[in-house]
Formats: C-alpha cells, sequence, structure tokens
C-alpha cells in the first residue's frame, strides 16, 4: 500500500509527457520562426521576449492578478452556492424544473459581450460586476452537473430507503446526493476554467485593476509582448485552479469511499 502511491503519482507523470512535449515543441517553434523569419515583435514577439517582459513586469502582473483571482473566487463560490440551492430546490418541486430550467437556458443564449458593458453600467466599476458576469458565465454548468447526479441515482437504492421509511429528505440526504458528487466535481473542473476567463473579460470591458486591464493597456500601447505574458499568468491561474479542483475531488471522494467502507 506505501508504495501505491509513488507509482501513482509517477504513471500520471509519465502519462503527462507527450502534452509536456507537445508544448515544449510548439514554444521551440514558435522561438524559431521569429527568430528566422525576422518578424517585428510588435506583430509576433518571441516566446523568450514575453517570459523577459514577465519578468520585468513581474510587478505589475502579480498586482494586478490578485484582484483577478478575487473576482475569480467570489464569483464562482456565489455560483455554486447558487446552483446547489436551486438544484435541490427543483429535485424536491419536479414542476418548478420544468418551469425554470427553459429560463436558466436562455440565460445561457445571452452574449456576453452585451451583458457586461450593461453590468458595469448598472453597477459600476466595483467588485460587483465581476461577480455577477462570472456568476452567469458559470452557474448553469453547475446546476445541470447536480441534477443529473441526482437523477443517477439507483432507483433499487431509493426504493429500498422508502420501503424502509426514509423521508424524501433522507434519500435525499443519503442517496441522492452523494451519488452527485462525481457529477458536481467534473462540472466544478469545467465551470472553474470558464470563471477566469469571464473575471477577465469584465476587466477588458471595465474595470480599475485585473489582468484584463493590463491586456486592455497593452493593446492600446501595441505592446503584444506584454499582452501574452498576461496571457500566460490568466492561463497558469486556469490551470492551477483547475488543479486545486481535481485535488479537491480525489480527497472529498476517497474520503467518502473510506467512510463507507467502515
Amino acid at each position: 500500500m506505501p508504495n501505491s502511491l509513488p507509482r501513482s503519482a509517477g504513471g500520471r507523470l509519465i502519462g503527462g509527457l507527450p502534452a509536456l512535449g507537445s508544448v515544449a515543441a510548439s514554444i521551440v517553434l514558435w522561438e524559431v520562426y521569429v527568430r528566422l523569419s525576422g518578424i517585428s515583435p510588435l506583430v509576433l514577439p518571441a516566446p523568450s521576449r514575453v517570459v523577459e517582459q514577465m519578468g520585468t513586469n513581474r510587478a505589475l502582473l502579480w498586482d494586478n492578478t490578485l484582484p483577478t483571482l478575487s473576482a475569480t473566487l467570489t464569483g464562482f463560490a456565489f455560483s455554486v452556492s447558487i446552483a446547489f440551492v436551486l438544484s435541490v430546490a427543483l429535485d424536491f418541486l419536479p414542476k418548478a424544473r420544468r418551469a425554470l430550467f427553459p429560463i436558466f437556458v436562455v440565460s445561457q443564449t445571452l452574449p456576453l459581450v452585451a451583458i457586461a458593458p450593461l453590468a458595469v453600467l448598472w453597477f459600476g466599476f466595483g467588485l460587483t460586476p465581476k461577480i455577477l458576469l462570472v456568476a452567469l458565465v458559470t452557474f448553469f454548468p453547475m446546476l445541470v452537473a447536480l441534477v443529473d447526479g441526482y437523477e443517477s441515482t439507483d432507483p433499487e437504492i431509493e426504493t429500498l430507503m422508502r420501503s424502509m421509511g426514509a423521508s424524501r429528505w433522507k434519500v435525499f440526504r443519503a442517496a441522492r446526493f452523494p451519488s452527485a458528487m462525481p457529477y458536481f466535481f467534473a462540472g466544478l473542473r469545467i465551470s472553474i476554467t470558464y470563471a477566469v476567463v469571464a473575471a477577465i473579460f469584465s476587466e477588458y470591458v471595465g474595470a480599475r485593476a485585473g489582468l484584463g486591464i493590463v491586456i486592455l493597456n497593452a493593446k492600446n500601447s501595441f505592446r503584444p509582448d506584454l499582452m501574452l505574458a498576461a496571457v500566460v499568468v490568466s492561463s497558469t491561474l486556469t490551470l492551477l485552479l483547475f488543479g486545486v479542483s481535481a485535488l479537491l475531488q480525489r480527497v472529498l471522494l476517497r474520503w467518502r469511499e473510506a467512510g463507507q467502507g467502515q
């Protein structure tokens, strides 16, 4: 048992080598192309130049990463909370589900490029419009994941529990909610990537600080190297949050399975 964890970690590392190799090869080809073609850095900067800008402007990037991270986490926490409460209500009230689900679907057809300026106009340049935009983008995937998770419960388990006199809430808490956990974390991993994009876009439309502002100012100053540096930071932030959600799933589900085994 003690040796299984290192082997598992080593297996995951080896499995990720092809992806890392593809990324490294792409960066090398990009660097070689820029150096050999003589293309202007105002059009396509080399990766080495982007890395240089990340080092030169590390204070600027760090100071603007924190507002983006704050907006992402706050908006996503709000989104998950609302999605969970509504999913429980819809699970207990099937008629409400049939009435409200079309509205939720329509909310996902609203173009973010049109909603974002309105949110800034209505709520100003503070944190509120960013929270609302992040929630708008990430709410529906979380809701669908939870509702589908409840529906995946084994009907025989529910029938057995009801035959033993379990209440509707007891069935939900002991059977339907645990069945939804893998679906919940699948939705969590997908939605957290959307959350970072939504936060940056909301800053791009109107904010005082954030990676979106760095990208906007770099664009207006014809600084594609700084723009790409901010993009690298945002991508790294997205990958970190994705990794945290995957780690959280592994820890919590393993703990739940261990508890059930006992």
